[in-house]
């Protein structure tokens, strides 16, 4: 049993959270996939691994939640269902007070589902139908109601039982997915469960970390069932986490006769009047994530802002046009001056003077360096993607729903709705422009292992910044 659980971590640190759950992330259909080739391919019966869920849910109630000793249980039809009659008839076997209620008749569950219910009667444990009310003394709620699959908005009396279940005392737990949390996209489909954990089961699905997923999952932990991992070989992850392995690769040990010249030299162009913050927030965050020399290139009037803000790193005065942009010399200063330095960050701040825009669009088209853009950096190529992918060195971006929008030349909602889609996806026939500028910074020197923090952070993007796929 590969159970996966949060507990022995911080509960107030999401990132201690994510730390302990796998990396590769799936679409649903991919999950399907693998829990058909366990069952098919390699003969574990359905029900076993059903039974398997019941089991790691239970473990995770009881540590998440000790004093816990009346559980009501809520079902639905299919094997989410199945999964909360697993899970019943385990707890009353450890002496927990355990009530069940179903939204469907037992008698119309099929496979595995009936089979679990089956079992539960048999045992002694008794259903009764959804009737508008929840049992006001339970100190612990299971949702188990609708699962991945869902793809519809939640109505009538599931609407009515997913509302008692956010009104209720008591804290809850949610099997796989919380009910009304679309699987693949992570948007509420009418309503949602907001659980305060949720225990998912064969492969981490991409709509328990999107859109407003996180929120209704509460802290999320992971079983895979006892599915080896070779077994999941035969889809792809949509995307993957930042996970401690990647997190190490990317910053491996470092001598302990190692000086700051040995781990390369980043130049930050970031900044304006009244957007300082940004510079200094960016310059400190590169000199943290392991960057030998730091120079945080800022207009002249905040210099002083900067450099009192990130004591560690260096300034370049830029000069200033007016009102409020870069003047057009300042390209050859920087072009100059990053000649000999390992990797360049630009936007952070910046903002969107015409004369701005005009000397980051040439700098980061002619500097040789690898690229992180940023914010404003991104905002200088908006709609021009074509001209970005120009570059021939490695490049990252971090867009936010915004940037990303904006440098695909559609509306944000569009991101927002198919977050994976915008990222993977050409929208105005430039895919093969976005694959060639988007290139993990594998390029990069390795003294510049982690020259800044966003070139770490890249793999929680998704493939759009994968030259692979």
């Amino acid at each position: 049993m590969d159970i996966v659980n949060v507990s022995s971590v911080p509960r107030d640190s999401i990132i201690s959270q994510m730390q302990t759950l796998p990396a590769n992330i799936y679409s649903v259909a991919s999950v399907r996939e693998i829990d058909r080739t366990a069952i098919e391919d390699h003969g574990i019966p359905g029900y076993t691994l059903m039974t398997r869920a019941g089991t790691a849910s239970l473990r995770e109630a009881k540590d998440r939640f000790p004093d816990a000793k009346r559980w009501q249980i809520v079902c639905g039809a299919g094997n989410n269902g199945g999964d909360g009659y697993v899970v019943a008839r385990l707890a009353a076997n450890e002496g927990i007070v355990v009530s069940v209620l179903t939204m469907v008749d037992p008698q119309s569950l099929k496979g595995d589902a009936a089979t679990a219910y089956g079992d539960f009667a048999a045992e002694g444990g008794v259903v009764m139908p959804w009737a508008g009310e929840l049992d006001m003394e339970a100190d612990l709620l299971v949702d188990a109601i609708l699962g991945s699959g869902l793809e519809r908005d939640v109505g009538g009396e599931y609407a009515k039982a997913v509302e008692a279940i956010n009104e209720h005392v008591a804290p809850v737990l949610a099997l796989d997915i919380p009910t009304g949390i679309h699987g693949d996209s992570g948007s509420r489909l009418g309503c949602a469960v907001d659980a305060d954990l949720t225990v998912t089961f064969v492969g981490l699905k991409t709509g328990l970390f999107l859109d407003g997923a996180p929120d209704s999952c509460g802290e999320l932990s992971y079983d895979g069932l006892g599915i080896p991992d070779e077994w999941r070989s035969v889809v792809d992850p949509e995307f993957r986490r930042i996970d401690d392995a990647l997190m190490h690769s990317a910053l491996p040990p470092r001598k302990r006769a190692a000086h700051k010249g040995d781990f390369g030299h980043l130049v930050l162009v970031a900044g304006s009047v009244g957007k300082s913050g940004a510079a200094i927030l960016a310059a400190r965050a590169a000199v943290r994530s392991g960057a030998g020399l730091v120079t945080a290139a800022v207009p002249q009037d905040v210099v002083q802002t900067v450099d009192l803000g990130s004591l560690e790193s260096m300034s370049l005065a830029l000069p200033a046009a007016v009102p409020d942009g870069l003047e057009a010399s300042c390209t050859d200063l920087l072009l100059d001056f990053s000649k000999d330095k390992e990797a360049l960050a630009v936007g952070p701040g910046l903002g969107l003077a015409p004369s701005t825009v005009a000397a980051v669009r040439r700098l980061v088209l002619e500097v040789e360096l690898p690229v992180v853009l940023d914010a404003d950096g991104l905002n200088a190529f908006a709609g021009d993607l074509a001209t970005l992918a120009s570059r021939t060195a490695g490049t990252v971006l971090t867009p936010h729903p915004g940037e990303l929008g904006r440098l695909l030349g559609c509306e944000v909602s569009q991101v927002q709705e198919q977050r994976i889609a915008s990222a993977k996806q050409d929208m105005h026939g430039l895919e093969e422009c976005f694959k060639k500028v988007c290139k993990v910074l594998s390029s990069v020197s390795c003294r510049m292992n982690g020259c800044f923090s966003r070139m770490v952070g890249i793999s929680s993007r998704s493939k759009l910044f994968d030259t692979q796929h």
